[in-house]
């Protein structure tokens, strides 16, 4: 094997599994950076030796919307902040970085980096700085989506209303003593709602279909089930109804946002349209947290990469708690890309936290 690529994406790498105090991270959603390592010595290794390899982190790698700001969520984004809560994070995930730092001291190795709408703070110069001296290589920074080869990688979050970034103004700075992150909605329902939820039920957030855990919340836990809803009509009407200095709004937006709203959605219809490109043969996306393998005609094909954390189904077909740790590997036979999507299984280990999401 002389050369492929690796497509990753949704670990939300945190603060760690456990804070510096000792106590469990309730808010930390990767807890699999030794099977990471394992994939890139995999990768490293053997057949792969002396491979041109390329890793490509597809959006929400970071979690920073969700890690603190000194003990609070502020949704005033500025550099400053963005590089004190990156720092968290690389603190937080030493075998991670320090694991990567070695992959890529290899010549024939690169990383590209696609921001998403967890690590939307990566668009900073500062934070990219910071991320390239954690990973000792300078990084191929994609803000919106990657093509190469007849492949159309994006992280998916722009065809989702809530989620979408206008990328004529990804900062604010009118009238304000610095620049700060201009956020979608549903971002900021991210750090001012939902996080204080998955505080108090820390699988809130992991389980699909949502509406599943909405009924089962009201007959199984009556009095959270009744407070979050009515707290989330509340917030609901104040952020898309009020005016505020940093945000705007329109009335075409918030009827999009209920329409599409969704935990988990389904982008397979992007995909399709991505696809009608006659160079284009593969689209693939994150976001979902859902791996998907679409056959599109004979020759097209969208791939979903899934999420290295947990998922609980309610559904019958596919009911429980799972982890699958699913990534893109893209072979070449002959110069020709061949995407695959495959699961990392890895060694089991021999020990592990018995409690904590």
């Amino acid at each position: 094997m002389k050369k492929l690529k690796l497509v990753v994406s949704d670990f939300h790498l945190g603060r760690g599994r456990r804070l510096p105090n000792g106590a469990l991270n309730l808010l930390e959603d990767f807890h699999f950076d030794h099977k990471f390592k394992e994939l890139l010595e995999y990768y490293s290794t053997g057949p792969y030796e002396d491979a041109e390899v390329e890793l490509v982190f597809n959006g929400d790698m970071l979690n920073l919307i969700q890690t603190d700001y000194h003990g609070h969520f502020t949704v005033i984004i500025t550099e400053h902040v963005s590089i004190t809560k990156l720092k968290t994070i690389i603190e937080g995930h030493p075998i991670f970085f320090k694991t990567l730092k070695e992959f890529l001291s290899h010549p024939k190795r690169v990383l590209t980096y696609i921001v998403g709408n967890h690590d939307q703070e990566m668009v900073w110069r500062s934070t990219r700085a910071l991320f390239e001296e954690a990973v000792g290589k300078d990084v191929q920074w994609k803000s919106s989506y990657y093509q190469i080869d007849g492949m159309h990688i994006e992280h998916g979050h722009q065809h989702e209303a809530a989620n979408r970034v206008d990328p004529t103004r990804v900062f604010l700075g009118e009238n304000l003593p610095e620049p700060i992150l201009n956020l979608p909605w549903g971002t900021l329902f991210t750090m001012q709602f939902l996080t204080k939820l998955k505080i108090q039920r820390p699988y809130f957030d992991k389980v699909k279909p949502f509406k599943m855990v909405l009924w089962w919340s009201l007959f199984n836990d009556t009095w959270f089930a009744i407070s979050a809803i009515s707290r989330l009509i509340v917030y609901f009407i104040s952020t898309r109804f009020s005016k505020n200095r940093y945000r705007q709004s329109s009335l075409k937006t918030t009827l999009r946002l209920l329409s599409e709203a969704s935990v988990f959605p389904d982008l397979t219809d992007a995909a399709r349209r991505i696809l009608r490109t006659p160079d284009i043969h593969t689209a693939i996306f994150g976001h979902t947290h859902v791996y998907k393998l679409v056959q599109i005609g004979d020759e097209k094909q969208y791939l979903n990469t899934g999420t290295w954390t947990d998922i609980v189904s309610l559904d019958l077909e596919s009911f429980g708690r799972r982890s699958k740790l699913t990534y893109v590997r893209v072979d070449y036979e002959n110069e020709k890309p061949l995407p695959l999507l495959r699961q990392w299984i890895g060694t089991i280990p021999t020990e592990d936290d018995a409690v904590g999401f």
